[in-house]
Formats: C-alpha cells, structure tokens, sequence
C-alpha cells in the first residue's frame, strides 16, 4: 500500500490476502485514536483493491486487543475528554468509523484471536466474518469493571451472536470466557491450538480465496442485507443478485471445471 502507520502494521501475506497487525503490544493492542485512523484507511483500500480477496486481523504479541486504551498514553484522547459531549464525539470519529467500515465491506475478514479479545476488542472481533481462536484466547466484556458501557457497538453486536440474555450477563458482570467457553456462547467460529493459529487462520483464508470472488462478495452482502428483511424481501434480493452472477464466466469455468474433474481457477469476472 505504500503507506506507513504506527499502531498497525498492513502486509500482503499472498496476491489475493492482506493482513492487519494490531502493534501495540505492550498495551495488549488497545486501541488509540490513530489506530482507528489507520485501521479505517486499510479497511477503505481494502474494499477497492479488487485484488485482495480476504483480510485477516491479528494482534502482536500476548494480546488481539484488549478495547480502549485508558492509560492516557492516547494523546488526542484527553483533547477529546474537555467535555461530556466531547466523549460521543470519541466514539463517533474513533472506533464506531472502524466498526461501520467492517461492516460495509463486501469481502470476508478473518479475526485471528491471538490472545485476550475484550470490550472493544470483542466488538472489533465480532465485526469480522470469522473468528479463528488460540485455545489460550480469553474473550469477554470488561467495560463494567471500570463503569463503562459497551459503547463501541458491543450493545449491537454481543445480544446477535449470543442471546440477550448471555449478553446482558455478560456486560452486567464483566464476566471473560475461555476460548472453549466462548465458542459455545457463540463468540467464536473455531479454536484451535495456539501453535496452529497462524496455519489454521492461512489455510482459512486460502480456501476464501480460492472461491469466486464475485459469489463470495455477493453471498455476503446478501447474508447482511438479509438481516434486516423480510423473507418475500430477502428472495427478492436474492433474484436480483443472481442477474449479476449467473452470467459470470466463473461460473461457466466453475461448470467446466466439476465435469472435466479439477479445481476451478476463478478470476472474478
């Protein structure tokens, strides 16, 4: 991408992936101003850049992200805390531009959860397609122990991927799971070993990769926009969405690949 950051780190892995690096590691990658800053810029290029298929989020060190940073280590947060109406203002300009961002894109993103995912950090985490977990991964809300509220989206996110109740549960005594625990809340898509999360999140992304581009993006913007539709809607939707992809020639070499017995190459036209 040519650009350079301070609190993430962008790499393309491969061609068709991309990966974040969350890189504040002492601060177990809690989020500043400017991380959401950066974040924002690759997630936008991400979403133009045709060539990247998927995005993996990690973070460096012990930690995926342990929500914001409340250090004062943040320089333009105490400039943001000169007024109760200054703190919307955080959130708004901060991370809820990184959770809209996420949310927008057409593309999977892969959450590698390395270590604690908490408060915020679950709700960055739960903002990705899939969650790929070290059995040493810790996840939970912990904005309760300091008075705070699940402002960065978590009041959104946490009540869709495990219940009310459990979420309430959850903020009301921030309470913080094993990964175990959290896959069978529903916080977590898999977990596996925390030696094979770098290999089990590649040969996740791989395999995305691998796919149609163009069912893939639209799969998924079908899925979100289903959400929030009705079913004569949502089968609506969905016929529309056909008239874009049943003439893509990856699906006539996806044809012409099952009969003559190989793997299809799809190009994403």
């Amino acid at each position: 991408m040519g650009e350079e950051f301070r609190d993430i780190r962008f790499e393309r892995v491969e061609p068709t992936i991309g990966r974040i690096t969350l890189a504040r590691p002492k601060q177990m990658n809690a989020y500043t101003t400017r991380m959401c800053d950066e974040l924002v810029r690759v997630l936008e290029t991400y979403l133009r850049d045709d060539g990247l298929r998927v995005l993996i989020v990690t973070g460096e060190g012990r930690g995926f992200c342990a929500g914001g940073d409340i250090s004062g280590a943040d320089e333009a947060h105490g400039d943001l805390m000169k007024t109760q109406l200054s703190h919307a203002r955080e959130m708004r300009d901060g991370m809820h531009r990184v959770i809209h961002a996420l949310h927008k894109l057409d593309k999977p993103v892969i959450a590698a959860i390395n270590g604690p995912a908490v408060a915020g950090g679950l709700t960055l985490a739960l903002s990705c397609d899939f969650r790929i977990a070290a059995d040493t991964a810790r996840l939970g809300d912990t904005s309760g122990k300091f008075g705070l509220l699940p402002d960065e989206g978590g009041a959104w996110l946490f009540p869709r991927a495990m219940g009310l109740d459990r979420a309430l549960k959850m903020t009301m005594l921030a309470e913080v799971y094993d990964a175990k625990t959290a896959r069978e809340l529903g916080l977590v898509t898999e977990v596996v070993p925390a030696g094979e999360l770098e290999a089990r999140t590649m040969a996740f992304a791989q395999a995305l990769a691998a796919k149609a581009p163009l069912a893939v993006r639209l799969a998924k913007a079908m899925m979100m926009r289903g959400l929030n539709l009705t079913l004569d809607q949502s089968l609506g939707d969905a016929a529309l969405s056909v008239m874009v992809s049943n003439p893509a020639q990856d699906v006539r070499e996806g044809v012409r690949a099952f009969f003559e017995k190989r793997e299809p190459k799809f190009e994403g036209r």
